[in-house]
């Protein structure tokens, strides 16, 4: 692979995930100042994992079999902008709500369309990818301190800035290498739904697993949706550029990875990562009363931690389970529980969870009980642990070293 071509590749993800940075993480807080109730932004961050639901079958049926990757991503990007504008542009729940799942529907194959043309130009994908990869780590974390600069937390200027982004990313996947379409590979609905992995179910472990993974992606929901209003609500400074340690930690913990896993295995790696997150929960909760900033940032931090040893290890776990056959089956299935499932009914919950704990002072400004709203992901997460570490066995995986 050519130096030109890696810098395209390196432009092209560090756009990509600075356009996903930049709204996801503070639209939250712009839409609880325009009046949105916690329902409301529950259910407008569920368009984009239920869009994450969608998206496989646009692009194993219909995209990479009829059409040029780049230019797929060229049109889904512009388009993409353009709602992104018309959800900044309007204060009406439910046209915000249509806006959002508009964008996710054509933000989230993007994200499989990516992988597809970077792998295209290399020779050997597991040396090459990961560093360009990290640019898209690096581009959620410049879009969170770009806002966070623009003082814009609370306004709708981070949906324009990821609008302006994704034009601009349209424009440019154009002059991208070209990827052409592979009409050869047939893919059929049950392949994108993992029809064929659901047999591993019958293992003991892989059910647990699963399993676990579902529902330890609902009190992450609470993360991501809520996060950034928590961090401004308690007057903690930059909130956009300090929630980015999450994403620094878990470039560091990621680099970690190898020394750990030799070291604890599958079982414990997973087990570590619920644990990070109980943790975290805690640590906002009672973080919260007095702002004491060392617990607010120890729970950003573990956000390396939560990700990397729970994603990551479930994935490598997955990829030495499952037969070769149905490797990317399996694979498809889990990030269907996960970051589809999961996420989607971690949004809603979350949302009529923060309405719940949620009043309103004599003078119309909202008090929101912190403790609550974090202890009980926290709980939901002990309990998912709990389960976990008491009845999974990773016998196959374990025999097989």
């Amino acid at each position: 692979m050519s130096m030109k071509v890696r810098i395209q590749l390196c432009v092209m993800v560090f756009l990509e995930f600075f356009i996903w940075g930049g709204w996801l993480v503070t639209t939250s807080n712009y839409l609880t100042t325009i009046g949105f109730s916690g329902t409301d932004i529950g259910t407008a961050y569920s368009m984009n994992n239920i869009a994450a639901i969608v998206s496989p079958f646009f692009i194993g049926m219909i995209a990479d079999k009829f059409f040029s990757a780049q230019k797929v991503l060229g049109v889904m990007h512009l388009l993409s902008a353009v709602f992104l504008i018309l959800a900044a542009n309007t204060t009406d729940v439910f046209s915000f709500t249509f806006y959002i799942l508009a964008h996710s529907l054509c933000y989230m194959p993007t994200l499989a369309l990516i992988n597809s043309i970077s792998f295209h130009q290399m020779k050997d994908p597991g040396k090459e990818f990961p560093p360009i990869r990290v640019l898209g780590t690096i581009g959620w974390i410049v879009a969170g301190w770009v806002i966070t600069l623009l003082k814009a937390e609370q306004t709708n200027i981070p949906l324009i800035m990821a609008a302006v982004a994704s034009g601009v990313l349209g424009i440019y996947a154009f002059t991208l290498p070209n990827t052409p379409p592979d009409r050869s590979k047939q893919t059929s609905f049950g392949d994108i739904l993992g029809i064929k992995a659901w047999s591993l179910l019958k293992d003991r472990s892989f059910f647990i697993f699963s399993l676990g993974s579902l529902l330890i992606c609902i009190p992450l929901a609470f993360y991501y949706n809520f996060t950034n209003v928590y961090l401004t609500n308690v007057g903690m400074p930059n909130p956009a550029g300090i929630q980015t340690l999450g994403q620094i930690s878990e470039m560091v913990f990621m680099i970690l990875m190898p020394f750990f896993f030799v070291r604890l295995g599958v079982k414990k790696m997973i087990a570590f990562g619920m644990l990070a997150w109980v943790l975290r929960y805690i640590c906002f909760a009672f973080g919260a009363s007095d702002t004491v900033t060392w617990m607010i940032i120890t729970g950003l931090v573990l956000h390396g931690i939560c990700y990397d040893f729970f994603f990551v290890t479930g994935q490598i776990y997955v990829d030495k389970f499952a037969p070769q056959d149905v490797k990317s089956c399996a694979q498809g299935f889990v990030t269907l529980l996960t970051y589809g499932v999961g996420m989607t009914i971690g949004s809603l919950v979350s949302g009529r969870l923060v309405d719940m704990c949620t009043t309103v002072s004599e003078e119309g400004e909202k008090v929101y009980n912190w403790l609550q709203i974090w202890l009980i992901p926290g709980c939901i997460a002990l309990v998912v642990l709990i389960m976990f570490y008491m009845l999974f066995k990773d016998v196959k995986t374990e025999e097989a070293k």
